[in-house]
């Protein structure tokens, strides 16, 4: 069993706001959000040592190069590759940093350019497997290969595209609250059905919209955070899982099947006690399994899950409080860090758009790192709102 966090905490999440798109390069976006958890939180970049950077379109910079950049000298630096689990698996990492020493204060950030036509060249870019096994034979990019996994998952288990348009619904729902959410229209659910189709069954709806822009907490301990006055958040537990079930046939669960029950067994709650939840939803069925295979309904019924509840931010299953990158848009590797920071506003009660009232307890899944037929990289936090 996994050593508890003890004394670290999340603090000063921060977004910096989202375009459609931008010739500036990533380190600006990135730089922007040190520059913003500097401001947000009275520390200059000497004070913060150690460094946390997730990022699509860094390259040729590195986290390294940034540092440069940035007028830093951390003695802690860790570079995420994880996509749209980043946010956490950084997280677990800065934790166990500044409990073992390593760091006191672990500026954790991710965030994308997205030029004109710049997401064909980060497809290129992407993985072996998708440059030499997908777009090759005329394939989109991630469209298909989750149209491919959603047909699977509809065919198996019965899900229609109305059950999918209900969370896409209430995503946009909560969207409309969001100051920076790039997504502003109300949606209905027969706009849903009926807008053009994607790759079949998706539709335009389904999927994320890319666009620039960056997210971000610092990690550090509890007796810091209060020393500075800044609201702050426990760490319950977490998990990661990469390469999960590799035998399967097409992605019908993510890893986080495999760690749900040591993860609320070492957390102390369970899937009950939750009063918001984050789900990484760049397509609504990986939302499916995420609420699936964390224990929220069984296997294949989250069809009649999010028809039984309200997912809206005063429904009774606030879910996606901040739109979702369904709603938001997805800017890079930061949509990897969009639930962990909106969660964290959540639960210190310091929220952008609408306020889930009196939310303790939340918990933020991820998931990333598509190939062909399956994402590679998942995990997940349980957090409690501070009460030293």
């Amino acid at each position: 069993m996994s050593k508890s966090y003890e004394d670290v905490v999340i603090t000063t999440p921060i977004s910096v706001p989202y375009v459609r798109y931008s010739d500036r390069p990533a380190n600006y976006w990135l730089g922007r959000a040190l520059g913003m958890l500097s401001e947000a939180s009275g520390l200059g970049a000497q004070d913060i040592d150690g460094l946390s950077v997730s990022s699509f379109t860094l390259a040729p910079d590195s986290a390294a190069t940034l540092t440069q950049h940035f007028g830093m000298t951390p003695r802690w630096l860790s570079q995420e590759v994880t996509g749209g689990a980043s946010g956490i698996t950084a997280l677990r990492k800065a934790a166990r940093a500044v409990q073992m020493g390593d760091a006191d204060i672990v500026a954790c950030i991710g965030g994308d350019t997205n030029p004109k036509h710049g997401f064909e060249t980060l497809l290129d870019d992407f993985s072996s497997d998708m440059s030499a096994a997908v777009l090759p034979y005329g394939a989109g990019g991630p469209n298909v290969s989750f149209a491919l996994i959603t047909r699977a998952y509809m065919q198996r288990y019965g899900a229609k595209r109305e059950d999918f348009g209900r969370l896409a619904v209430s995503q946009r729902q909560n969207a409309l609250g969001y100051p920076q959410a790039l997504m502003k229209k109300p949606l209905t659910l027969n706009e849903y059905l009926e807008v053009k189709p994607i790759s079949s069954p998706l539709h335009l709806f389904d999927c994320v919209m890319p666009c620039a822009g960056a997210e971000g907490y610092l990690v550090m301990s509890a007796s810091r955070a209060r020393t500075l006055g800044l609201p702050y958040v426990h760490i319950r537990a977490t998990c990661e899982r990469h390469n999960a079930y590799s035998r399967d046939d097409v992605q019908l669960r993510t890893g986080l099947a495999m760690d749900a029950q040591d993860l609320w067994t070492r957390a102390g709650v369970c899937s009950q006690d939750m009063d918001v939840v984050q789900s990484y939803d760049d397509y609504p069925v990986i939302s499916f399994m995420q609420l699936e295979d964390l224990g929220f309904c069984p296997k294949g019924t989250a069809k009649d899950f999010v028809q039984k509840h309200d997912f809206t931010v005063a429904g009774s299953f606030p879910h996606n409080t901040s739109g979702g990158q369904l709603s938001c848009g997805q800017a890079g590797a930061a949509g990897g860090f969009l639930g962990l920071v909106e969660l964290v506003r959540q639960l210190t009660g310091s929220a952008l758009g609408e306020q889930v009232q009196d939310a303790r307890l939340g918990l933020v899944s991820g998931f990333g790192i598509i190939n062909y037929d399956k994402g590679l990289s998942c995990a997940a936090a349980i957090l409690e709102r501070g009460h030293d």
